[in-house]
């Protein structure tokens, strides 16, 4: 890792810098010009990912991250995601180099633009059971499930995708529930929570936004070992071999003035954890960082939408929005066999029912799928059409080179029916149409670290 070394170096003397003064949160779009992106000879992957994610804010004046001074000092590229300053790529490597590094090593991404909430309270889980087709009931405590907030008006549309978990009760004995939403979906969230709790009539529900914690992801092979060793060797220790994915834990870090929480999972396909920091993010990173050593490295947004298509992970915007079902997005199984019934009662759930069964069983079914694609030539990017002989069925909504495979890998929806493993269809890239196989998914499978069946 050639130069690695004065660039941490460099950051931990902004560590000291930051331990005496307050690192600033906001700072304006000009700033991030200076950054703008150039083409790495080996890809443009560059050049297309600066488009994709600076379309995604609408603000002149970008917000940071609590590691935004680390992304600086390691040189990253900055792009706007969010209405954050993001890190897309940093100079040791190339999108691709990190893509491969962090399936074979370990990288930590800085997911601190994700929206952060703990809803708690007498009403929180049949409160957040109305807006999700979640069981929350069902899951235990320091487990948690994907999940999908739904449009009131019964389309069974998403407005977002999110990550619940349930955390210990609180001293009330009310249950808790740590809620993870995207970075771009932030103020219509706000507005679609505050509109939903300003109708709910059930039992108290208070929600508190996270908005001072850091998070990152610890992401690849070697990510339990390096989390192993930043444990601090002064309070009791989980055992990380025993947290399996799905699963989280309050911990102690050595360099955490408070507990965090260690969840295992994340977005690349690969065993790692997400740590919600309420202190010290940065310090926390650059221990994680002196630990790996040569076997860690920071990874940006790049690296990261090239390992969660791989993993078969939808993005909000584009594989997912608020036209779109859970049924129709492959997520049905979201939604646990109690919550599949028209009377669930959550929003949606009259039609999202009838979906669930599908027309050759004498259900409803949908009109349009969820696959994956592998694609000759070119890759296919969002927006490229899909076509059986002279009719179009469908659009591509992401695709890249995958690093892993060699091929070009795609996600899109397609007519119902043509979205069988093997189907033959044809993609239209660059005005050129080319042959495109759909494909199970995840494409490259999945190492997450799981319990015995």
């Amino acid at each position: 890792m050639r130069g690695l070394n004065l660039s941490r170096s460099a950051s931990r003397a902004l560590l000291a810098s930051a331990s005496r003064q307050p690192l600033s949160r906001s700072f304006t779009a000009a700033a991030v010009s200076t950054q703008r992106l150039t083409r790495h000879p080996t890809t443009n992957r560059t050049a297309h990912l600066q488009t994709r994610y600076a379309t995604s804010s609408s603000s002149a004046s970008l917000r940071q991250t609590p590691l935004h001074d680390l992304h600086v000092a390691h040189n990253a590229k900055l792009v706007p995601f969010g209405g954050f300053a993001m890190p897309v790529q940093y100079p040791s490597k190339s999108i691709k180099d990190s893509h491969n590094f962090t399936r074979t090593h370990a990288s930590i991404f800085d997911v601190s633009h994700m929206v952060q909430r703990v809803f708690s309270g007498p009403g929180a889980a049949a409160f957040l059971q109305l807006v999700t087709p979640s069981d929350l009931g069902a899951i235990q405590v320091h487990k948690s499930t994907l999940s999908a907030l739904l449009k009131e008006d019964g389309s069974g549309g998403i407005v977002d995708d999110t990550i619940i978990t349930r955390l210990p009760d609180n001293q009330k004995g009310e249950h808790v529930f740590y809620v993870v939403t995207n970075a771009g979906c932030r103020e219509k969230d706000d507005a679609y929570f505050e509109e939903q709790l300003k109708k709910w009539t059930g039992d108290k529900v208070q929600q508190e936004q996270l908005s001072s914690h850091g998070l990152i992801a610890l992401q690849g092979p070697k990510s339990a070992e390096i989390l192993e060793q930043a444990l601090s060797p002064h309070h009791p220790k989980p055992d990380l071999s025993e947290l399996y994915f799905g699963s989280s834990v309050y911990a102690r870090l050595t360099a955490a003035r408070e507990p965090v929480l260690i969840s295992r999972g994340g977005y690349t396909g690969e065993d790692g954890f997400e740590i919600s920091i309420p202190d010290s993010p940065l310090a926390v990173t650059q221990s994680l960082l002196d630990i790996g050593g040569s076997d860690v490295d920071l990874a940006g947004l790049g690296a990261r939408d090239s390992l969660r298509l791989e993993a078969g992970m939808c993005l909000y915007g584009h594989d997912l929005d608020e036209t779109t079902t859970p049924v129709e997005a492959g997520l049905a199984w979201i939604i646990p066999k109690s919550r599949r019934g028209k009377e669930a009662g959550y929003h949606g759930a009259e039609l999202i029912s009838q979906q669930l069964t599908p027309k050759t069983k004498g259900g409803k079914g949908v009109e349009r799928r969820r696959v994956g694609l592998v694609v000759e030539g070119a890759p296919a990017r969002e927006g490229a059409e899909i076509w059986a002989g002279d009719e179009k069925v469908g659009v591509v909504t992401s695709g890249c080179p995958s690093p892993t495979l060699g091929k070009n890998i795609a996600m899109g929806y397609v007519r119902d029916g043509l979205h069988k493993s093997g189907t033959e269809v044809e993609v239209l890239v660059r005005g050129k149409k080319r042959k495109g196989v759909v494909s199970k998914m995840p494409f490259v499978p999945a190492q997450y670290h799981k319990g015995a069946a």
